[in-house]
């Protein structure tokens, strides 16, 4: 009788082992987004322009890849180029650098510019080497507006300038 009462426990136990609902947490991970920097600038891309008596300005922006933007600059008075820039926004490295090329200055060397500040809609680029300009700000204002500002010791005073555009 002792060996039936053990069977039946044992058939028992192991039926309710085996009935035994497991419950198992899926934690979600949340992957990193690998160019958040750069992400914040998305509003960069596309064409701006402010045109006016003193001339036409006008900055174009690609995205090239997931890392860099490619900006182009040109200011023109009745039709011929006078001042041209190239531009690369990239991150690398969880740093975002503003770098800029242009024709005829520094040996047509490339000059960096790291952001140093990204609140709301500003970014702020600088570089404290560079002779001017050595501050760089982007000011997205509203959806279809931006304010681009350089500032610097120039000829040993305290000057800033203000290009306002819109988005085309």
């Amino acid at each position: 009788m002792i060996k039936k009462v053990l069977c039946l426990s044992a058939i028992i136990m192991m039926t309710a082992v085996s009935c035994k609902k497991e419950t198992t947490i899926e934690k979600t991970v949340t992957p990193e987004k690998k160019f958040a920097a750069l992400e914040k600038a998305n509003w960069f891309l596309g064409r701006w322009e402010n045109n006016s008596p003193e001339g036409n300005l006008s900055e174009n922006w690609k995205k090239l890849n997931d890392s860099t933007f490619h900006g182009e600059s040109y200011f023109e008075i009745k039709g011929d180029t006078v001042f041209a820039e190239h531009v690369s926004l990239e991150e690398r490295n969880g740093k975002l650098s503003y770098i800029v090329t242009v024709p005829n200055q520094n040996e047509e060397k490339p000059v960096a510019f790291e952001l140093t500040s990204a609140e709301g809609t500003t970014l702020i680029f600088e570089n404290p080497k560079h002779d001017y300009p050595n501050t760089i700000i982007y000011n997205h204002v509203g959806t279809d507006s931006l304010v681009a500002e350089i500032r610097g010791l120039k000829d040993g005073k305290e000057k800033n300038e203000f290009f306002r555009m819109k988005k085309k």
